[in-house]
């Protein structure tokens, strides 16, 4: 009977932290890289053996940036990877050269343990158990356990044992459940807070069923038992069941196969970001997902800046960039897709607005529709100007070859910084754009070069003026150009844009 650990899935916030500690230091493969199955632009990345192999599987959902969760009752709290016992000395070693804080050895449940975390702050053990040698370095060979903390431990242990688990004995408040090839230990975290998803905490632990059919026996079992909500999800490379234990952790059931092999070369896997095959027009997603190196690759560094920012290198960059500044709701990825269609060859710097409130990003507050907090937005300018010096310096930007473009919230940012701070910003696309502050600030913009585009049916629309005869009356080269549509972008702002920019670089 095939049992045991299929992979466990985990959140990051920096997906290049990520892919150099489980990638560089622990040597595992990358396996996979493919666009979430359930949100598209969410990169997924699967680490493992060389071949992909269920009971290898360390996955991440790449949360570039995005907020840190909790650990408690209802998550899985440790992963455990499996080294050949002598190994020990050699990692405790590897992790001290690495600079990196470990702890141990220690024993648990017989075995030698080193306990380290990973740069999400996920605990990761390296346990040491009788396999083969196969020289130094080696990357771990498999999953080894898992450390799920529960409210109930007697009713997961319970949930858990028809899935290929036995009683395995008790230690140190940790109940332990082997199968045939690994363990899942059960800690009693009754009394400690509940997990909350969010980036450095484990999402799932996925158990191996061999097939669909052993899956649909499972599922007729899960409903029979009124498990709660049992979901069957293909994807592509497993078929998933989904349910939840007692305790609240998100339990996965996974098919062995078809694998990672059934889209590309065994000897090449994690080569090509996929695209699950239900999502239709994914040609931007690729722009819209983080870049990353693999150990060795060049890679460019990024610096602490003070704005959440993501860069995107052009295959054939021409030493051009443009910095782009989302609406209300948006996010540093938003208008990726659309700048390379205007820009294929410029560097492409996404920045996230730090104002947020309604629970969306913006970069200053409001206090209604067409009424501004004055002090934040002088504020965030002031910010900015910071944040725009650090990314000259850090991303070795040329500062007359940059181009700013805003949507709406950010387009009016653009605006107010190039009053509060002229000569900063030297080029702009403003799309949607009004005069957010209400003393327009006398501003020597010469030589500063904007087109503003207007949508005809915009209802903010007839706020546009005041900014346009603001920007001329500076001494900016102004391009006012009216688009048909509404707030939203559409087509012609593509357009509009490319032909400006063109006649930019011709001039």
């Amino acid at each position: 009977m095939t049992s045991g650990l299929h992979h466990v899935t985990a959140i990051t916030r920096d997906v290049q932290a990520n892919v150099d500690f489980w990638m560089g230091f622990l040597g595992l493969s990358l396996v996979k890289q493919t666009a979430g199955f359930e949100d598209a632009e969410q990169l997924h990345l699967f680490y493992g053996d060389p071949a992909g192999a269920p009971g290898s599987l360390v996955s991440f959902l790449v949360w570039q940036d995005g907020a840190p969760g909790r650990t408690g009752h209802g998550r899985v709290a440790e992963i455990a990877l499996a080294i050949p016992r002598a190994r020990i000395g050699d990692w405790l070693t590897r992790a001290m050269q690495r600079g990196l804080r470990i702890e141990g050895p220690v024993r648990e449940f017989g075995e030698s343990v080193l306990r380290l975390k990973d740069p999400d702050g996920i605990i990761v053990k390296l346990v040491g158990i009788d396999l083969p040698d196969t020289g130094w370095p080696a990357a771990p060979a498999a999953l080894r356990a898992v450390t799920i903390w529960s409210e109930v431990p007697d009713r997961t242990a319970a949930f858990l044992r028809p899935f290929g688990y036995r009683d395995g004995g008790a230690e140190g408040g940790l109940r332990r459940l082997l199968s045939d090839s690994d363990a899942i230990d059960i800690r009693d975290a009754s009394g400690f807070v509940p997990g909350i998803p969010g980036t450095g905490v484990v999402d799932h632990v996925a158990l191996r069923v061999p097939d669909a059919a052993a899956l649909q026996r499972h599922h007729d079992a899960l409903k029979a038992r009124d498990a709660g909500d049992v979901t069957v999800h293909d994807r592509k490379y497993f078929v998933s069941l989904y349910v939840r234990e007692p305790g609240d952790t998100l339990i996965e059931l996974a098919t062995d196969g078809p694998g990672m092999a059934v889209d590309e070369d065994a000897d090449g896997l994690g080569r090509i970001l996929m695209i699950p095959p239900h999502f239709a027009g994914t040609e931007d997603l690729p722009l819209r997902l983080p870049q990353f190196a693999r150990p060795g690759e060049e890679r460019t560094r990024m610096r602490e800046l003070p704005f959440v920012h993501r860069l995107r290198q052009p295959d054939a960059p021409d030493g051009s960039a443009m910095v782009l500044l989302h609406g209300t709701g948006g996010s540093e990825a938003d208008l990726m897709p659309l700048a390379h269609r205007i820009a294929p060859h410029a560097t492409l710097l996404g920045v996230r607005g730090r104002s947020a409130e309604e629970g969306v990003a913006r970069f200053f507050r409001r206090t209604s529709m067409t009424s501004f907090d004055q002090d934040d937005i002088r504020a965030e300018a002031e910010a900015f100007a910071a944040f725009w010096q650090g990314a000259l310096s850090a991303y070795d930007l040329d500062p007359a070859r940059i181009t700013v473009m805003g949507y709406s919230n950010g387009a009016n940012f653009a605006a107010a910084v190039m009053g509060l701070h002229p000569g900063l910003i030297r080029r702009a696309i403003l799309m949607r754009p009004m005069a957010v502050l209400e003393d327009l600030p006398q501003a020597d913009l010469t030589g500063v070069s904007v087109l503003t585009l207007t949508g005809a049916r915009d209802p903010y629309g007839p706020h546009a003026p005041r900014l346009n005869d603001w920007l001329a009356a500076q001494g900016a080269t102004l391009d006012a150009r009216v688009v048909a549509g509404g707030h939203e972008l559409s087509p012609d702002d593509l357009a509009e844009s490319a032909d400006w920019m063109k006649g930019a670089r011709d001039g």
